[in-house]
């Protein structure tokens, strides 16, 4: 049995982590509301900006947006992956980095699969298994629209350039502060719909469906990679929320072991002296 000292220390250090992880947790459930009221006021914006879109391009018989809707053979892919700069929040990373070397080795296997990373956890990892084209971390600085767009609008232009035939997102989208699901998204080509378009025969344009659709493409897009970031960023304040909760609970029942370890060890002590002191009186009147 470990001597006095030594259990005195380890309450100490379980009792100092325990502080710690229990500040970490307050802090992330006071930045977890503000950050799910962002994208639960966020949602019903992209979800009708999205369904807009369905019912204009559903009803085009051109080839407006053609760009963004270009099918071709996919030998080179991007995978956006979506992580966060700061660690202690269980496996929101690892199940991202998992994903995405999925997408690597075995959805694309054999084809070139090239990083774009936001978040450090996402740079530092993936950049061990292929190239990273760049690194976008410092976004979580500063989580605008604005900011987020200039990513979408260089995501755009890789694929406008040929530089990628296909652009995948890795996300963990927010359900819960407990839960958090993986999402996989193309982002590029866009994906066909099929929309009804009798809502839309009530619409005067102006101008075209064709310009709108045109105008309203980039701007989907855009949002939909700012969804899927601030989808994240809830979900990161979650799980690390989640996790410090555990973990404080962990050290609460570890420091209530060692409490009654150093009480046991305490009693044996003083047992053993008070043992001592009788054989020691014995010992005199014999």
């Amino acid at each position: 049995m470990a001597n006095l000292k030594e259990i005195r220390n380890r309450i100490a250090s379980v009792s100092s982590t325990m502080q710690i992880t229990s500040a970490m947790k307050m802090v992330s459930a006071a930045k977890l509301k503000k950050a799910q009221d962002a994208i639960t006021a966020m949602r019903p914006y992209a979800n009708k900006l999205t369904e807009l879109l369905q019912n204009l391009s559903a009803s085009l018989d051109g080839d407006a947006g053609s760009k963004f809707t270009d099918n071709r053979t996919v030998n080179k892919v991007l995978v956006v992956a979506i992580t966060s700069n700061r660690g202690l929040c269980g496996a929101f990373n690892t199940n991202i980095i998992k994903q995405s070397i999925f997408l690597h080795e075995q959805t694309y296997g054999g084809k070139q699969v090239d990083f774009l990373a936001i978040g450090k956890k996402g740079n530092d990892l993936l950049g061990k298994r292929s190239t990273v084209i760049a690194n976008h971390s410092q976004v979580y600085d500063d989580l605008t629209f604005d900011n987020v767009a200039e990513i979408a609008q260089n995501l755009m232009d890789h694929f406008t350039e040929g530089n990628y035939d296909k652009i995948e997102l890795v996300y963990n989208k927010f359900k819960n502060a407990a839960t958090q699901i993986v999402m996989t998204e193309q982002f590029l080509p866009l994906v066909p719909v099929e929309g009804d378009t009798s809502g839309a025969a009530d619409y005067i344009f102006e101008p075209s469906k064709a310009e709108i659709v045109e105008e309203l493409i980039p701007k989907s897009l855009k949002t939909q990679l700012y969804k899927a970031v601030r989808d994240s960023f809830a979900s990161e304040h979650g799980a690390r929320m989640t996790a410090m909760h555990k973990a404080t609970d962990n050290a609460t029942e570890l420091r209530d072991q060692l409490k009654l370890t150093y009480n046991k060890a305490r009693q044996a002590a003083i047992t053993n002296e008070i043992l001592e002191i009788v054989g020691g009186a014995e010992a005199l009147n014999n």
